[in-house]
């Protein structure tokens, strides 16, 4: 992985994990940034998709979800309601794309690799996101893929 990093901010609205992967998609398959409504719209639909994939993987997904899996799956097509990593498996699966969820270290804030969801996908050219550690995603893209993010609509920081 490339020393630097560009860190793309994903607004904290219930959507950030959606939204992180919808815009990792668009980003890495080289489109220009979705307006802030299309991502929502797109996030929402991902999001549908992924309640779903785990209703049609119930076999496989309802022990490791918390709680009743009905309500669990109820709750999911929540546009408020947070994501996290069984919704990352899900969304892997929905876009059969691999999807790489780095975190910063504290004491170095270099980035490491924490997990890794649809490598059956391939696992060139990953999804990448940001994870903070306390419910919040953002968006890692290499500073060599061209920006073709239109100006406003993100906000987008170095990682060292």
């Amino acid at each position: 992985m490339p020393k630097q990093e560009i860190w793309i901010g994903i607004p904290g609205d219930g959507r950030c994990l959606f939204r992180s992967v919808i815009l990792g998609a668009w980003l890495r398959s080289g489109k220009q940034s979705p307006t802030e409504r299309s991502q929502k719209v797109l996030a929402d639909e991902l999001r549908s998709k992924v309640a779903d994939e785990f209703i049609k993987r119930r076999a496989d997904t309802e022990w490791f979800v918390e709680g009743d899996f009905d309500n669990y799956v109820v709750q999911m097509r929540k546009p408020h309601i947070w994501g996290g990593e069984p919704e990352l498996l899900m969304c892997s699966h929905v876009l059969k794309t691999a999807i790489t969820v780095y975190m910063k270290e504290k004491k170095s804030a270099s980035l490491k690799v924490v997990s890794e969801y649809g490598q059956e996908y391939g696992k060139e050219n990953p999804i990448r996101v940001l994870y903070h550690g306390y419910g919040h995603y953002d968006v890692l893209r290499s500073p060599q893929v061209e920006e073709k993010m239109t100006e406003g609509k993100c906000r987008v920081k170095l990682v060292p």
